[in-house]
């Protein structure tokens, strides 16, 4: 047996308290235990009215208004998606860790074009109620620029709205300087792995609520999401002016420093949501089952689990969001760090939304440069700065807290020996641990 995982499975009797696994104070309730200011919040009903002009959807109309049910939580949290629902130029920056410890970094110029509804409207509602199934919703031209062998590497992502008969929910256009030419690509499943990454393209580019079916599971009070390991003290973190901040990895705030509906202790109150697949909507999808943390107040999701057909954990995704749309009141919460984890695997991969800026493109620029025909130009027209990778294994982001005590039974975990063992051994440590 190698070495660290006997130490591991030693120190499970001598320090489980340091893990995190049992907090000091129980966070999170089931849903028979709301109180009577939840439960006001809360509307039970599993089978509700249905808008006659849109069946998938509830018949009262989005964003909805309290109380909520599962399935109106859901539709709220579906606003956020990894990929903002405005238009904006920002730059992603994003690691790749194996299981063995080989980190791969890369970073993109990512513009976005929000396409809005034919009244003019951004954001879901906009989507839900003014595009039609099969009219494209966004558009993103990505531009890598790290590392050097893959600088000049270009891709034109157009999404559409789903439903209907319409049977294409993404074209993909890549362009690389050693082929000079632009490469339409296949048309990617949903749960297919983005390149070199542990998430899915549903996992960046959201789900539609009314494949699942949803029930809420209880309330929880989250403190912390991403994990920032003892070895990185600071991160430095980009305006879209170029500015470049050191910041406190410690002093960084789950839901960035203007939300105003923190505990005393600086946590924040969550709605816990079960969301099913529907089998008439998607067949053996990847991922039945799936719970999420949302905020109480905006349904922000801020922790994300998936379970396998077995109902084992397979993925989690965790979040730190920043208010990078103020114009778009709380619908303008964003992404700032992203961590995700292949449970299966032990593989993980995390994502910075530096130096954003929100941006409306002209109709000059939507034409030129969200079109495939501009990848050949090798045009970086929107260039930005980013200096918040992480820039060595040791220095990378900690697994997820699994908090076994949280809804045992909806929540299976079990991991294999060297991946517990690994799990363990950074709880102890405050970094990843490598080396047996």
């Amino acid at each position: 047996m190698p070495i660290l995982i006997i130490i591991c499975l030693i120190a499970i009797f001598t320090q489980s308290v340091a893990w995190g696994e049992q907090p000091a104070t129980k966070t999170w309730r089931l849903v028979s235990e709301l109180t009577a200011e939840e439960n006001k919040l809360f509307d039970p009903r599993s089978d509700t009215p249905r808008d006659s002009q849109f069946p998938n959807l509830p018949a009262e109309r989005y964003p909805f208004e309290p109380p909520f049910t599962a399935e109106e939580m859901g539709y709220r949290a579906m606003e956020y998606s990894h990929s903002p629902r405005w238009s904006c130029n920002l730059i992603d920056v994003t690691g790749a860790l194996t299981a063995e410890g080989f980190l791969r970094t890369s970073k993109m110029y990512s513009p976005i074009f929000y396409v809005p509804n034919a009244s003019g409207q951004y954001g879901l509602h906009g989507e839900l109620y003014g595009t039609a199934p099969g009219g494209a919703t966004r558009k993103i031209t990505g531009q890598n620029i790290f590392p050097p062998e893959d600088l000049g590497n270009q891709m034109v992502l157009i999404q559409y709205r789903a439903g209907g008969n319409a049977a294409a929910r993404w074209d993909m256009y890549a362009y690389s300087p050693a082929l000079r030419r632009v490469r339409r690509q296949p048309q990617p499943r949903r749960g297919d792995k983005l390149a070199q990454g542990a998430e899915s393209f549903d996992d960046i580019f959201g789900r539609d609520p009314w494949e699942f079916s949803w029930r809420l599971l209880g309330v929880d009070t989250l403190s912390q999401t991403v994990r920032f390991p003892n070895t990185r003290p600071t991160v430095t973190l980009a305006d879209a002016d170029g500015t470049l901040h050191d910041i406190p990895t410690d002093k960084i705030r789950v839901m960035g420093d203007d939300y105003p509906f923190y505990t005393a202790n600086g946590g924040i109150e969550c709605w816990v949501v079960e969301s099913r697949a529907k089998d008439e909507w998607l067949p053996n999808y990847y991922a039945p089952r799936i719970i999420y943390w949302l905020d109480k107040h905006y349904f922000y999701p801020l922790r994300i689990e998936q379970f396998d057909n077995e109902g084992n954990l397979i993925f989690v995704e965790t979040r730190i969001a920043k208010h990078h749309n103020k114009e778009m009141g709380d619908k303008g919460y964003g992404i700032l760090f992203n961590h995700y984890w292949d449970v299966t695997l032990d593989y993980m991969r995390y994502s910075v939304h530096d130096a954003h800026e929100t941006r409306q493109w002209s109709e000059k620029d939507r034409d030129v440069f969200f079109n495939p025909g501009v990848l050949p130009r090798v045009w970086f027209f929107a260039p930005l700065k980013s200096q918040s990778e992480v820039l060595t294994p040791e220095q990378y982001f900690l697994r997820p807290t699994l908090d076994r005590d949280k809804f045992p039974a909806a929540r299976k975990i079990a991991l294999t020996p060297e991946i517990e063992a690994k799990y363990q051994a950074q709880e102890t440590a405050g970094h990843l641990v490598f080396q047996e």
